[in-house]
């Protein structure tokens, strides 16, 4: 599901730029449930929701990063709510006995990923900067498809996309604080890279993909 995916790049970020060792291993066993539902070879519901929980203890900052505590706090919001809807994804596929099946990822993550810088800050900012077109395409996307769909789904895809507008700004403002300086230049250079993908032929029908390239 895109929202684990969503909640493991935030995760990585947070544990490579913001929090100590310590606080790392916190993160990792909060993702741990649904990192194994995921990728397990069993997938029970029920001991998935008896082993989930929130954070076992307070995250500390690293000392050297002076963005770390605002980091945190965006981004642990972010994952709490890719958590929950990841459950409320699964409550509803259930309810629909629609079985969970895995996919490989499409292109456009990766594919945006190309665009990052080998030095930092460059490279955290411009993963920010990937992650603001990735929740913000989501948003996009399911504005358009909610006008299609039965009035339950509609309501949670109005709900996400609410979400997403919110997780988009929250990553430029943090782009913008560490690298201390405008970004526009970099915000175009990635954007016209994600515009490429958008547009052009996919073989890979994803939620983030371009063109069917049967069409």
């Amino acid at each position: 599901m895109r929202e684990l995916k969503a909640s493991q790049t935030v995760l990585f970020l947070i544990r490579k730029y913001a929090v100590d060792k310590t606080s790392g291993d916190v993160l990792l066993e909060w993702a741990k449930p649904y990192e194994e539902f995921v990728y397990g070879k069993e997938r029970d519901s029920s001991v998935f929701h008896s082993k989930k929980n929130g954070l076992s203890a307070p995250l500390t900052s690293k000392a050297d990063f002076a963005h770390g505590q605002e980091l945190i706090e965006k981004m642990v919001r972010l994952i709490k709510e890719e958590f929950h809807h990841f459950e409320q994804v699964l409550e509803i596929m259930e309810k629909r006995d629609i079985p969970y099946q895995s996919l490989s990822a499409g292109r456009y993550a990766k594919g945006l990923m190309k665009t990052v810088r080998t030095f930092e800050p460059a490279t955290l900012v411009d993963k920010l900067i990937i992650g603001a077109y990735i929740e913000a395409r989501s948003c996009e996307r399911f504005a358009k498809l909610a006008p299609f769909l039965d009035d339950e789904l509609k309501k949670f895809y109005i709900s996400l996309l609410r979400s997403e507008a919110r997780h988009y700004q929250d990553y430029l403002t943090l782009a913008e604080k560490i690298a201390g300086q405008d970004i526009s230049d970099r915000i175009q250079l990635i954007g016209a890279k994600e515009a490429e993908l958008i547009n052009s032929p996919d073989d890979n029908f994803r939620f983030h993909s371009g063109v069917p390239a049967q069409a």
